[in-house]
């Protein structure tokens, strides 16, 4: 224990420590030695230097605290607590209250296992998934450096990510650490907790690198502290990280895991468990507690809102009298700021969207999703993204005047180039999206994989993120089944609360993207072609507006049809010519554009009837990827065109008649479905 720490401190400290314990105990479930090894860090960060006003968690210039290594959960908890943070601002329920804490793990408890930022005012993101929470961080950080840049320093703040051995074992820790470093986001500050423990053992087992060694490498200021008690240390590491103006810092803290514990600290048995009843006992001796079973003493919440409370009101205070002279000042800028945060669309926004002419020949529905993209971001000062390394393929460039590049020392720009770092350019979206901000990202639909986990959080934390694919099928062509995807359609359908737009035309995908700007509770995913697709003549067939339902008649028959085709992006035009040759057969067929399956499924029942009749039970879907997703529509009598297999490598337009996708092969499956 410190010397340097007075009573009151040490006592805050061991709260957050006993809390923790009882609580997973209590739960029979959790990670106790984390929250124990580091509270004097939390203690030390949130009381001394943390900018933040507990009564108004959402003020939008505070800073942010991240807990990456979730499992520590209880630390999070804890914390907000003792700190006396309030449900929403001005409100006057604590966002943690205590009955919550004896909860922990439990049902409609919003102390969950691992953090999720919707559950409790002051979780800043949803964490757990090792790697998320720090690769998050950095799209804060940038947020904060773009509003910043944009907005006269005003809106600036920092941006502080709690972290352990297994977040920097993850891959995706190492891309936004070099993504960090490149960008000189000197508002970053990582604390990375080397206690030497995995849930295996000793982290000798399988990490041996020299990580102070690694950052510094990666244009990182690094500091060391021997001891995670030493809270003066730790002060001055915090106060030393302020002064940095060039680079992010790595602050390394060595810990002792479950500190105090008689028989458990520094073993890995405290990682994942409960201590146990007798453990508890002779830690809480170790420690001087008297105090019974999630008791606190009163003195310890007066502490923290002496500290934290008063500082963070001052703060808080002082920016409001900041905000209304800059609103005076600069009436505009703070508008449209406003406009930014609260995420609203404005006036006219979609006035200019593109209206593309019918045309056999067509255009990429990646190259007519630039056009629109760009007609979208001229207006709404807040959408702004990047690519993997891949902009001049996906077509996600800004180009107006005044879009510019974010880059070290110049943040105001709209156009970010990530590197070809796919995972931690998800992760960044969803911490720009978590900051008030709308990012999109775009890299090829296969390298969706590598970003698979970013998305799934941004699903569950219903962060807003645009995700652009382009490359979207077998239309690759020659770079082959590596490039090609066919199973990722259904995959990233399987992802609830996603919504995955695969538009057919160049105006459905005007119309998709007018949809996905006004789906703001949720991720929206846009499936792009790098071929040429024909722009369908809207005088013969059905408005492309039809698109924000998911599903719609794009051309019909008299009286009730005798089968239905379904299709969507590159396969719609398949649908259509299918639909005439049909109808000149006499058949009576219907065809359906569905550019958004979850879309269509949210309609009301008449709607969907409507479209699809349920007495209508021949049925084909028409998809370049694998049928999985189809399933729901199909029925016992559907059929589908499209893939079984793995692409192969040739030009695109022998790939589709050599994997039947074609309009006579759609004809084949209709007859043989109304047959059935």
């Amino acid at each position: 224990m410190s010397i340097s720490t007075s009573s009151i401190e040490q006592l805050s400290i061991n709260a957050i420590r006993t809390l923790s314990m009882d609580a997973v105990q209590q739960a029979n479930s959790g990670h106790p030695g984390t929250p124990m090894a580091l509270a004097p860090v939390v203690y030390t960060l949130w009381n001394k230097h943390l900018k933040y006003d507990p009564a108004n968690p959402h003020w939008q210039s505070r800073d942010r605290f991240v807990l990456s290594c979730g499992h520590a959960s209880m630390l999070l908890y804890s914390t907000l607590h003792l700190a006396g943070v309030k449900k929403a601002d001005g409100a006057s329920e604590p966002s943690i209250t205590i009955d919550n804490i004896r909860n922990f793990r439990q049902l409609h408890s919003p102390c969950a296992g691992h953090p999720e930022v919707h559950e409790a005012a002051g979780i800043e993101t949803t964490t757990g998934p090792l790697g998320q929470g720090v690769a998050t961080s950095v799209g804060m950080a940038i947020a904060a450096k773009w509003q910043a840049a944009r907005f006269d320093e005003i809106f600036d703040y920092d941006v502080y990510a709690l972290c352990s051995d297994g977040d920097l074992m993850e891959g995706v820790s190492s891309e936004a650490a070099s993504v960090a470093g490149h960008l000189k986001l000197s508002n970053l500050c990582w604390v990375y907790d080397d206690n030497k423990i995995t849930i295996e053992g000793d982290t000798d087992l399988a990490f041996t690198e020299d990580i102070p060694g690694r950052f510094r490498a990666m244009g990182w200021h690094v500091i060391e502290i021997a001891d995670a008690n030493d809270i003066e240390a730790l002060d001055a590491a915090f106060t030393e990280f302020k002064t940095i103006t060039d680079k992010p810092t790595l602050i390394v803290v060595h810990s002792i895991i479950a500190w105090g514990a008689p028989t458990k600290a520094n073993t890995h048995g405290a990682h994942g468990a409960p201590l146990g009843d007798s453990e508890i006992e002779g830690t809480k001796a170790a420690y001087g507690w008297t105090y019974g079973k999630f008791e606190v003493p009163a003195e310890v919440y007066e502490h923290f809102n002496a500290n934290l409370g008063a500082r963070g009101a001052e703060a808080k205070s002082q920016w409001d009298a900041s905000f209304a002279k800059y609103s005076k000042d600069n009436a505009e800028k703070a508008a449209t700021w406003s406009s930014i945060i609260s995420g609203e669309l404005p006036a006219g926004w979609d006035a200019e969207l593109p209206v593309f002419p019918a045309d056999a020949k067509g255009i990429a529905t990646r190259a007519s999703g630039g056009k629109v993209l760009n007609a979208i971001a001229a207006k709404v000062p807040g959408l702004l993204g990047g690519s993997a390394d891949l902009e001049p393929s996906t077509k996600t460039g800004l180009t107006f005047e005044g879009a510019g590049d974010f880059e070290a020392g110049s943040y105001c720009g709209r156009n970010f180039h990530f590197g070809i770092r796919e995972h931690t350019m998800a992760a960044i979206g969803n911490g720009m999206a978590l900051s008030g901000l709308r990012p999109y990202i775009s890299t090829f639909f296969v390298f969706s994989d590598y970003l698979r986990p970013s998305l799934r959080l941004s699903a569950i934390m219903k962060a807003p993120v645009i995700y652009i694919f382009t490359h979207d099928s077998i239309g690759v062509g020659e770079d082959g089944p590596t490039h090609q995807p066919v199973e990722h359609l259904s995959a990233i359908r399987a992802i609830p609360n996603v919504a995955v737009f695969r538009p057919g035309d160049s105006n459905e995908v005007s119309q998709c993207y007018k949809t996905v700007m006004e789906l703001t509770d949720r991720p929206s995913v846009l499936v792009l072609t790098r071929q040429n697709l024909p722009t369908l003549d809207r005088d013969k067939y059905a408005c492309a507006s039809g698109s924000a339902r998911g599903a719609y008649v794009l051309a019909d028959c008299d009286g009730t049809p005798e089968v239905l085709l379904m299709g969507t992006g590159s396969e719609l035009s398949l649908v259509v010519e299918a639909y005439e040759k049909l109808t000149a057969e006499g058949v009576k067929a219907r065809a359906i554009s569905v550019p958004c399956l979850e879309l269509f499924y949210e309609q009301d029942a008449a709607y969907q009837k409507e479209v699809m009749p349920c007495d209508v039970a021949a049925r084909v879907a028409v998809e370049a990827g694998i049928r999985q997703s189809w399933d729901r529509l199909l029925g016992l009598k559907g059929e589908f065109v499209g893939m079984s297999s793995f692409g192969a490598s040739a030009p695109a337009e022998e790939l589709f008649p050599y994997f039947g996708i074609t309009a006579d092969h759609v004809v084949e499956a209709a007859k043989k479905s109304i047959g059935n």
